[in-house]
């Protein structure tokens, strides 16, 4: 199979699902950047920092193991999960791909022929080339993790608080809502009030109000502290009862396929990413 350069490639992705031209020479939007970091950007650390499980230690060492979700076993082939040893509920997500989620809230409904023909599927997939080529996948390890399965009191699902953080900084927050039956996000400030943006996307706004978490706070410092000095990345929180639990850090929202609207938040966030200079051996880029 023949793959475009990642320049070309980039490019291609970019026109076709924004309908502009990219120019990696003088990137100006938040989208444009995120393009350029696949291309440019190829610091080692982020293959930890993308994977499920091994993201887990860079978790520890930074904030402390009481952050992270309880984890009931790493698997490197869909044979390996002993489904007996897993409890009623729970969750198994592939650690090298996005959106490889199977969310079990009864075992007895699972039917395990199925779910181990799933699992290899996913194993035998890279998300490198499975979208935008994401630099940061494609020298993940293929590995299933199986995690507790979280609920919070009165809440129908999960709430997903995705703080946006520029060179160590959060700037803002995405808030994802009711993802199994009527998703719904919005961007919120780091007061927790509505900002007047959105992605362009079929995916409905949120249009009720949406009480601060009593942990926000925590979250958003939790959140720079992992950030570190990368130029851009987006650390994922849930807020389980007033505790917060690690989600998982992300490089390339949506693979920088989705603008903002109104249109002059694409620049003005944009700006936020100051882009660094890359040394002839990318190793080299000191990033914590």
């Amino acid at each position: 199979m023949t793959f475009l350069p990642p320049k070309d490639y980039a490019g291609y992705l970019y026109e076709y699902y924004t309908g502009k031209k990219l120019n990696l020479n003088n990137p100006t939007e938040f989208n444009q950047k995120i393009q350029w970091l696949k291309v440019y950007y190829h610091p080692k650390i982020l293959n930890q920092l993308v994977d499920k499980y091994a993201v887990r230690a860079y978790v520890e060492e930074k904030i402390g193991a009481q952050y992270l979700n309880e984890a009931y076993g790493v698997y490197e082939s869909e044979n390996e999960v002993d489904f007996d040893k897993l409890p009623n509920q729970f969750v198994i997500k592939a650690t090298h791909a996005s959106s490889y989620n199977l969310i079990v809230s009864d075992k007895t409904k699972l039917v395990e022929t199925k779910a181990r023909k799933l699992f290899k599927k996913w194993l035998n997939r890279n998300q490198y080339f499975r979208t935008g080529q994401e630099w940061a996948y494609k020298d993940v390890k293929p590995r299933l993790i199986a995690e507790k399965y979280l609920k919070e009191a009165g809440q129908g699902s999960l709430i997903d608080y995705k703080f946006y953080c520029f060179e160590g900084k959060a700037s803002f927050i995405e808030v994802h809502l009711d993802r199994a039956n009527n998703h719904k996000r919005g961007f919120f400030d780091l007061n927790f009030e509505r900002l007047p943006f959105r992605y362009v996307s079929i995916e409905k706004s949120i249009d009720s109000v949406v009480e601060k978490p009593s942990n926000l706070d925590e979250m958003k410092v939790l959140s720079e502290k992992l950030a570190g000095s990368f130029p851009f990345v987006r650390v994922d929180f849930y807020s389980i009862d007033g505790k917060a639990v690690f989600g998982e850090m992300t490089f390339y929202p949506s693979d920088g396929r989705k603008d903002f609207i109104p249109n002059e938040y694409n620049k003005s966030i944009g700006d936020l990413i100051v882009l660094p200079k890359i040394p002839e051996n990318e190793n080299e880029i000191t990033v914590y």
